[in-house]
Formats: C-alpha cells, structure tokens, sequence
C-alpha cells in the first residue's frame, strides 16, 4: 500500500545550513518519498499515455557550494534522462509543494510545443482557476491561472516559443501549511486529479 504523509521535517530540509547537512536530510527525509512517489506515478502516466515512463529523482550532483533550495520526482517517457522533454514532476521547496508539467530551456522542439499549446489556447479553459502559471522552474514565484487568463498566459507562452531560455511551467502549489494536513489518500487522490487535468496539455504538446 502506497503511503504518503508530508511533515514540517520533509520541507525543514530546505531550511538546513550547509550543503552535505541538507543533501544528507534529503536523502534520507525526502528522497524515499519520492521514490514511492516515481513507482507509482510511472505507471499512471505509461497507462494513460501509451508510453512507457520513467521516474527521475533530483540528485543536485553539480552543487559543491550552495545547497538545493527545492527537490522533486520527474516523469518522462524516456529512462536516460528527462530535462530535454516535456515532463511532470512532484516536489517541494520549503514553503509549498508542486504537482506540475513543465517545457523546461533544454527540451529542444520547445518552439513547436508553444505553437501547438498557442493555437490551442483554449484548452487552458479546461484547468482550474487555482491552477499556477511559471516561467522560471528555479523560482518558486508564480502567478494562478485565473490572473494569467488575463493575458500573461499567452506572453509566457510566445516567450517560450521565442526566447531560447525559456520556460513553461503549469499545474498546483499546495502550500505547506496544507500539504501537511492532508492524509495519504487525499494527498494521492490530488495528485492523481492534478495529472489527469494536465495530461490534455502534454498530448497538446506532443501532438498525441
């Protein structure tokens, strides 16, 4: 059986000085989380895809000096790697946790994805107004999607389609102060929810 139960010492991680004493929290906090986390969502997103995914842990092993501020669990339909495509990922900085999809700089067909998701715009009717929008997957900033129906929707999107670095996030923040309230099933029941909304997005991009 499948348990997950988020506590103030998983986001405390990010809130520990030194760079081995919060890799060392995450490793043992967090990172077994998350494993269950990529077992199971794995296998959602190869059943409801058609493709085969593969989970994809943060291990931050460039970092030598400043210790990571956010961790997460990807998920892409490739086992090498998962940077260079559209993928999902759950995670956490230390003030709120993050069920997404995201189009990040490396994934190298961005411009197409955008055109698809901008002639297809109204596919984002379809999320719900607390939805996020992000431009920047190293901020924890972001905008609901009720604000960027405003327009900033539509500007993240032709910023990604041309600007070389950027970046498209969309899905739910849930801050930490409820994250931790809520129980195992409710907590799988969301996400669960959280990807079936998005995956309309993902097909949108990959032209599924």
């Amino acid at each position: 059986m499948t348990t997950i139960n988020w506590t103030n010492k998983d986001f405390g991680v990010f809130e520990i000085d030194g760079l081995e004493q919060r890799m060392e929290a995450l490793s043992t906090i967090v990172r077994p989380k998350f494993q269950i986390l990529g077992e199971k969502f794995s296998n959602f997103f190869s059943v409801n895809t058609g493709d085969e995914f593969f989970p994809h842990i943060a291990k931050h092993a460039r970092r030598t000096v400043n210790p990571p501020k956010d961790s997460w669990v990807a998920f892409a339909p490739y086992k090498r790697g998962y940077k260079s495509l559209p993928h999902f990922q759950i995670g956490l900085w230390n003030t709120h946790l993050f069920i997404i999809f995201a189009i990040i700089y490396e994934v190298p067909q961005k411009s197409q994805m955008a055109e698809r998701l901008l002639e297809n715009i109204t596919i984002f009717d379809e999320l719900p107004d607390d939805f996020i929008l992000s431009g920047d997957h190293m901020s924890q900033d972001a905008i609901s999607l009720k604000t960027g129906r405003e327009g900033q929707l539509e500007q993240l999107l032709n910023r990604l389609r041309n600007v070389k670095k950027a970046e498209f996030l969309v899905g739910r923040h849930i801050p930490r102060e409820e994250a931790i309230k809520l129980s195992s099933d409710a907590f799988l029941l969301l996400a669960e929810e959280t990807f079936e909304t998005l995956l309309p997005i993902y097909k949108t991009v990959t032209g599924k």
